[in-house]
């Protein structure tokens, strides 16, 4: 790791959410001047007061970082204003299934009046190859008078962040960079030099856009394979979860990955269909793989239903008017991210059949909290009140062996519960 370059004092990070803020406070440990963007008036409101809403950033880090001086939260561009490093880490989701870059549209042309000579701008937001050098590049151009590659520095580094891995945090994991230059590709090394333990050098921005696609895509796809062997494995008398950990102890040729009741969060339900539409829209074919394990985990949340049903209807009861306790809600493990959870499907067919729905998840903020679900907390009470109870995310601070208690079916979708109610998924 290199020392922080003189030209790199001020770093704006556009976005402050679980991406953004951990950079902005590694920035400020390693000594930048951080002023942290975010249009989120509630969440800049949280940081001035030093309240932290991502699990690995605690609210003390918070208050030394706005009492050094070094980190101002706003929701202003201006503020920004003369800064020698901006990342763009904001949201790109699907709308109707076609991806809404208008986020980094709108950071860009807000950061363009502010680009000076020698600056450099990193997109660090999940998108399809040659966004950064299609879109990015011609809206800091038009709204700045500047030429990139020559009076300003442009690049693409994936985020690589996983809330709540304590081996694998931002400083661990190895960050891919690019530039649109070498000289560019120069100079975002040097500032991600200076933050984390490894950069590893990429060709061009699309090489490095398509690295963060085929990571994730990876991923959906395997998680794909999984969850459908485990409905064909339950419908075969077969313990799914056992065979995958068998086949876990070959020490090659195989990577573990655990079906669940579908996915979420910003990466999986998301990025492999970017890389799905540039692939149509470039070449005008299906992208199979992908285009199937969306179907495969997009319908999980189908599935967990249709076992709640069987198994109400083993007890001889409906699932109208039925009390299902919902455990855990984020889509993560010991985290309070909602974003696509799994969950939030579940729920909302459990609606549409009419059923009552509690749940317990201390992780997840009140303003997070889905409406028209009660929350409740972890105990024999309310287990023994329930007619059925779904164990969505394990988190370590849930106690479950209070589900292990007669009269109460539980349909278990992290294999993490044992009993004679327990149902494996």
């Amino acid at each position: 790791m290199i020392a922080m370059s003189q030209e790199f004092r001020t770093v704006a990070i556009v976005g402050q959410g679980y991406v953004g803020l951990p950079v902005a406070m590694r920035a400020i440990d390693q000594g930048y001047r951080v002023v942290g963007i975010d249009l989120d008036t509630r969440r800049i409101q949280m940081l001035e007061r030093a309240e932290s809403f991502v699990e690995d950033i605690s609210d003390a880090q918070l208050a030394r970082a706005i009492k050094g001086g070094r980190y101002i939260p706003t929701a202003e561009y201006g503020k920004a204003a003369g800064f020698d490093v901006a990342v763009i880490t904001v949201p790109t989701p699907l709308a109707e299934g076609l991806p809404d870059l208008s986020y980094i549209e709108s950071a860009a042309s807000s950061l363009a009046p502010l680009l000076t000579r020698g600056a450099t701008v990193v997109l660090e937001s999940t998108t399809y190859p040659g966004t950064t050098e299609e879109l990015l590049v011609p809206i800091l151009e038009n709204g700045s008078g500047l030429v990139a590659g020559v009076d300003f520095h442009v690049g693409y580094s994936p985020e690589r962040i996983d809330p709540g891995n304590k081996t694998w945090g931002f400083v661990e994991t190895p960050k891919v960079v690019s530039g649109i230059t070498p000289e560019s590709l120069q100079h975002v090394q040097s500032f991600y030099d200076s933050l984390v333990n490894r950069t590893v050098p990429v060709s061009s921005p699309k090489e490095a856009e398509l690295t963060k696609l085929l990571e994730n895509t990876f991923r959906h796809v395997n998680i794909a394979l999984v969850n459908e062997l485990a409905i064909f494995a339950h419908q075969l008398g077969v313990n799914v979860w056992e065979s995958i950990e068998a086949a876990g102890t070959k020490p090659f040729g195989f990577m573990k990955f655990t079906p669940g009741p579908g996915v979420g969060g910003h990466c999986l339900p998301v990025d492999p269909s970017y890389l799905s539409w540039q692939v149509r829209r470039k070449l005008g074919q299906n992208f199979r793989f992908v285009e199937l394990a969306n179907d495969v985990n997009n319908h999980m949340p189908d599935y967990v239903l249709q076992r709640v049903i069987a198994m109400l209807n083993q007890e001889g009861k409906a699932l109208n008017g039925s009390k299902v306790f919902l455990v855990g809600l984020a889509y993560k493990k010991n985290s309070g991210d909602i974003r696509e959870s799994p969950s939030l499907r579940i729920i909302e067919l459990l609606r549409e059949y009419g059923a009552d729905i509690v749940a317990v998840d201390d992780n997840v903020a009140d303003y997070r909290w889905p409406t028209g679900v009660r929350r409740v907390g972890l105990t024999s009470h309310e287990v023994g009140a329930s007619d059925i109870v779904i164990l969505v995310t394990d988190h370590d601070d849930l106690d479950l062996t209070v589900l292990d208690q007669p009269g109460t079916p539980v349909l278990d979708t992290k294999n993490r519960a044992s009993g004679v109610n327990v149902h494996q998924l």
